[in-house]
């Protein structure tokens, strides 16, 4: 197998404060199933300490907005200085670092979002890792879930590694933009840099600096 899915391929963690979840896995995706012991260790070992009593394990940083009417679901940790606009739903097991932004109507469920990203409004983000500095324009959707119903594959062209996930987005490497309207297939890999095109839906792997139109 020619490619490296180790996260240090797609991410720079000098930066990130939780850049132990990703530990030494071999594949970066299996993160996902470690996402909710990960934040809930945090909270019992009082490495983050809770907002609010009624929401025991909801962190939210210094500095982050979050509008009246945007929903947070436990266990969930959200970095300093982001923004968490008006109909967001942060559901369940999601760790969001600092100077994100979080546009009008975005749902994101147990995912990893690191530093100064942007997802910008009306869009769906289900059990990916999204790097730093990474843009998702509006609209745009990264599904996580085969119509088939069966284990999420990843396709190197020559195989096809079973994940054993059911439910798995994508990996966004560093500096990635992703166009408007643009789809996201289960089990697609993106390197740095990449450029994915409106109006594109996209399947597979991708390595540093691809632009990827339909």
């Amino acid at each position: 197998m020619s490619y490296k899915f180790t996260p240090d391929t797609f991410f720079n963690f000098s930066k990130i404060s939780f850049g132990d979840l990703f530990g030494k896995v071999k594949f970066t995706w299996e993160i996902l199933p470690l996402i909710e012991g990960y934040i809930l260790f945090q909270f019992k070992n009082k490495k983050v300490m809770p907002n609010h009593k009624k929401n025991k394990n909801i962190f939210v940083g210094k500095g982050t907005y979050v509008a009246k009417s945007a929903v947070i679901k436990e266990p969930s940790i959200i970095g300093e200085n982001s923004y968490i606009e008006e109909g967001c739903l942060i559901r369940e097991n999601c760790i969001i670092g600092d100077n994100v932004h979080i546009g009008h109507g975005v749902e994101i469920k147990n995912s990893v979002i690191l530093n100064n990203t942007a997802i910008a409004h009306l869009n769906y983000v289900g059990d990916s890792i999204i790097g730093n500095n990474v843009n998702i324009s509006g609209g745009a959707i990264i599904a996580n879930f085969r119509l088939d119903k069966h284990t999420v594959l990843v396709n190197t062209g020559k195989e096809k590694i079973d994940t054993g996930l059911e439910k798995f987005g994508a990996v966004v490497g560093d500096g990635t933009i992703i166009g408007v309207n643009s789809v996201i297939n289960p089990g697609t890999i993106l390197g740095k840099n990449c450029v994915i095109f409106p109006l594109t839906s996209v399947s597979g792997i991708y390595k540093d600096n691809e632009k990827i139109k339909k």
